[in-house]
């Protein structure tokens, strides 16, 4: 059995999200699963699945994302088609109605306009899913941090790092979890990144 070294170890997982790592690591993540990156930026959680063989597919608003991907995926997994990366809105997905396994969407949510585009994010990216599959997500939250960040009114709020965001809270959480008919399987759990700003994991499995 070949043993990986230090280095591609870090080569392996180039800066991909430590908390979809956790996802891993426990089996609920596995390469026969199909895999949707939802708003995949700058790929860094694609390339580690397109790495372990995943059945991935890709999409987000911003073409040079998608472009990105699909070239990463031509050069790791040149089996996968052309067509799994799409330049779309994760609210507006053109892929089939519970295609997917599991959705990873890291750092993504927050950059919801408002109420209405979250809960369209959510919902498109539900219902991708098939029954019993895996929504990971990763997003900026209020949590841990409500007296410091400042309001600007429709959950849009202006943080100490000087981004502004959507922020979740806990109750949304549990209310969006409840109304799409959801399931938590981690308790939700929440970074404090010294008093700049608060980063929540909502993983969640569909019922």
């Amino acid at each position: 059995m070949d043993v990986l070294s230090y280095t591609e170890l870090c080569a392996a997982l180039d800066g991909a999200d430590i908390y979809l790592l956790d996802q891993l690591v426990r089996g609920r993540l596995r390469p026969e699963m199909r895999t949707l990156d939802a708003g995949c930026g700058g790929c860094r959680n694609l390339r580690l699945l397109l790495k372990l063989g995943f059945d991935v597919s890709a999409n987000d608003e911003d073409a040079r994302a998608v472009d990105a991907a699909r070239q990463y995926a031509a050069t790791i997994a040149p089996h996968l088609p052309a067509t799994n990366f799409r330049n779309e809105p994760v609210e507006q997905p053109t892929f089939d109605a519970a295609s997917f396994d599991a959705i990873v969407s890291s750092a993504v949510l927050h950059f919801a306009r408002d109420d209405a585009q979250f809960a369209a994010m959510v919902d498109g990216m539900w219902r991708l899913l098939r029954e019993g599959g895996l929504m990971f997500c990763r997003l900026a939250s209020t949590i841990g941090m409500e007296e410091r960040m400042r309001p600007l009114g429709g959950r849009r709020y202006f943080l100490p790092d000087g981004s502004e965001r959507y922020l979740v809270d806990e109750v949304q959480l549990l209310d969006v979890m409840t109304r799409i008919g959801g399931r938590l399987v981690d308790p939700i759990k929440t970074t404090v990144v010294q008093d700049q700003r608060c980063m929540t994991t909502w993983v969640v499995r569909k019922f």
